[in-house]
């Protein structure tokens, strides 16, 4: 785990009936401002002007079913290509401490993704790991990787 605290002050929020709203660049229209959509804004942000990622290779909130119950993942980030998944992110709200039922989320979501990397994060605490399909390894990285340097 390493600590870097990525949550932007600086997104697109507007107050609407007495509501917060924050502008989804994915999906092009404003969400309520919960704790994880801030999370969940300020990761794609970082992601797209930082690292490098496509807006477009980018999807949100993406359906997934697992032992016949009914899921949504947070980030996928598709390859160049778009044919295989790079990146599988699971935000949680930044009042949460990240634990292993986190982690047993996003490993169960990677059965169906089969991402070459898994991140959970709060904002401020974030856990990445690169997986090897073949050899099924997985290792501990202390940075999230540059989408320039997909191979």
């Amino acid at each position: 785990m390493f600590k870097s605290n990525l949550l932007n002050k600086n997104l697109r929020v507007e107050l609407i009936d007495s509501k917060k709203f924050i502008f989804d660049q994915v999906r092009k229209k404003k969400v309520i401002m919960t704790p994880e959509e801030w999370v969940r804004q300020s990761i794609i942000f970082y992601l797209v002007k930082t690292l490098n990622y496509p807006l477009g290779l980018i999807s949100v909130e993406s359906s997934l079913k697992y032992n016949n119950i009914n899921k949504r993942s947070d980030i996928i980030v598709k390859s160049r290509q778009g044919l295989n998944n790079y990146l599988l992110v699971e935000c949680k709200s930044f009042k949460l401490k990240l634990n292993g039922t986190h982690l047993s989320q996003v490993a169960m979501y990677n059965k169906k993704y089969s991402s070459r990397y898994l991140m959970i994060t709060n904002g401020i605490s974030h856990v990445v790991f690169s997986v090897d399909k073949k050899s099924k390894k997985i290792n501990l990285l202390d940075y999230i990787p540059n989408y320039k340097d997909l191979d």
